[in-house]
């Protein structure tokens, strides 16, 4: 799927900067920072599940650990 994508000057800049550095596309650059991002995301809501889980799981334990 094809999309714009509308940057600041200075954000374009740091971008092509990054990008030359590395070796890349800007366009390269721009999909490994959306694809890190979505990574993150995902990570997150993982450890934000697992973290329930062990909270409900072991409420009662935690409850008199806290005493």
């Amino acid at each position: 799927m094809a999309m714009t994508l509308r940057l600041t000057d200075t954000e374009q800049a740091a971008l092509r900067e990054r990008a030359e550095a590395e070796g890349i596309s800007m366009q390269e650059a721009a999909r490994r920072a959306v694809r890190e991002f979505v990574s993150r995301g995902q990570h997150r809501d993982r450890v934000n599940t697992a973290a329930r889980l062990i909270l409900n799981t072991h409420a009662d334990a935690l409850r008199r650990l806290g005493e």
